[in-house]
């Protein structure tokens, strides 16, 4: 399937009752993707599938995950498109799961939360792990805690509706959340951040839960290479939320 292809029915495929979705999108993640698939399995009961949305990994990550063997696991191995945000939203249009779930797959982002997460559905729309929720933590280097605040902040500023982590990541939602929700392909955690708040126009109750976020102990961190590409991916980050509030001014 091409990901230029993709079209809004095919997000709204009816969900198969009591399945949990789990999409997990990796490049160069050879050192954590079992242990993460593993937690997973260890702590979200079936019926669950995991989709992991690889891009054609050099460490090839893909081919541990095909040497997995296990029906609950599907691969997506895209060869020549890139992008985590189009990544996610493959892996969403591959789950049939009624309850879907996207994460990091570098153990940065606590398997164990999932049951609470979906127990919280039955009174919520979209629920999000937030590092900035009163309860929560985030404990990596003190540069990267700085920025992300103050990514947060502007976008709490910006966009409002009291949400404390906008560029989570990590979230569970009612598939019926696409009827009137549908993420937008592009960019990297900005896409999460325009994701929530069209939640919260929408009228989607959307809660978070703290938790604690962790550094990475195996492999490199796709967003912060060195200080010039961190600050770049600030700046689109910025622009893109001040798109989205300007797009909708009313």
């Amino acid at each position: 399937m091409s990901d230029h292809a993709m079209t809004a029915e095919e997000l709204l495929v009816p969900g198969r009752p009591g399945l949990v979705s789990v999409i997990l999108v990796t490049f160069n993640e050879r050192e954590n993707i079992l242990n993460t698939v593993e937690n997973v399995f260890c702590h979200v009961p079936d019926p669950l599938e995991i989709i992991i949305v690889d891009d054609d990994s050099p460490d090839q990550t893909w081919q541990v995950v095909a040497d997995l063997q296990d029906a609950r696991v599907k691969l997506v191995r895209r060869v020549g498109t890139r992008g985590l945000a189009s990544a996610f939203l493959r892996g969403i249009i591959e789950s049939r799961g009624d309850i879907v779930v996207w994460m990091d797959a570098d153990m940065c982002m606590p398997p164990e939360l999932l049951p609470r997460m979906i127990a919280m559905l039955k009174d919520s729309d979209v629920v999000i792990g937030s590092r900035y929720a009163p309860g929560g933590l985030d404990v990596r280097h003190p540069i990267r805690v700085c920025a992300s605040r103050l990514i947060n902040g502007f976008a709490s500023f910006v966009l409002g509706y009291d949400i404390k982590d906008y560029d989570s990541g990590f979230v569970v939602v009612r598939r019926t959340v696409f009827d009137k929700v549908l993420p937008i392909p592009t960019g990297h955690g900005e896409y999460f951040i325009e994701f929530i708040y069209m939640c919260c126009r929408k009228g989607l109750s959307v809660h978070e839960v703290p938790y604690t976020f962790t550094d990475r102990t195996k492999g490199a961190s796709k967003s912060f290479r060195n200080i010039w590409q961190f600050g770049v991916l600030g700046t689109k980050y910025a622009v893109r939320i001040l798109r989205a509030r300007f797009r909708h001014l009313d």
